[in-house]
């Protein structure tokens, strides 16, 4: 008995520390991309000039997705939280498929940039910073699929309700956290056109 109560204890500690390190890259990635900002706002004012582009449309609609995948996670969570699997499963499933569209919308936009003459490489830092925080955001996108993807495993292995809800609130976190960050660097760059 005192050895199910220990390991039940060790576990949960496991998962504290866990989600603690997906906290920890939060804030290192809020301070990088913070980071980058701050570069893009001293570069324009000492030239003098932004991006002076105006970002594709595709942007605004892939804004408008990521607000559905995380409307599509909350609702996924709520799913969990009362018990039915089901629909926790069709809402991680929306928000993965929403993930996966928001990064074709980029690519897209991307290609739009390029066609338009802003390349990565110029003389302008500001229009390469698109590509950097756009890029490096993609990343992240990447990464929350991955948290997306074993929570619908623990979905489909059928884990514990512990474990299905841990992995629901690391992905939780996670996900929220890329869609604030795009919702800031897309409006942090229409300002700064």
């Amino acid at each position: 008995m005192v050895s199910t109560l220990q390991q039940k204890e060790e576990f949960s500690i496991g998962l504290k520390s866990k989600k603690f390190l997906v906290w920890l890259f939060v804030v290192s990635s809020t301070i990088m991309f913070g980071g980058w900002t701050s570069y893009y706002l001293v570069f324009m004012a000492s030239k003098g000039k932004g991006h002076g582009l105006i970002l594709p449309e595709v942007f605004s609609y892939s804004t408008g997705v990521l607000l559905v995948s995380s409307v599509c996670l909350f609702l996924a969570a709520r799913a969990l939280k009362k018990g039915d699997r089901g629909k926790q499963r069709l809402f991680l499933w929306i928000t993965f498929v929403l993930g996966i569209a928001f990064g074709v919308m980029q690519f897209q936009g991307w290609t739009s940039l390029y066609q338009t003459g802003a390349v990565l490489v110029n003389n302008n830092a500001a229009i390469s910073m698109i590509y950097i925080v756009s890029g490096f955001h993609l990343l992240h996108i990447i990464g929350g699929l991955a948290f997306v993807t074993s929570s619908l495993m623990g979905n489909y292995k059928n884990v514990s309700q512990e474990v299905a809800e841990y992995r629901q609130d690391i992905t939780s976190i996670f996900w929220h956290f890329i869609d604030i960050l795009w919702i800031y660097l897309y409006v942090f760059l229409l300002l700064n056109s």
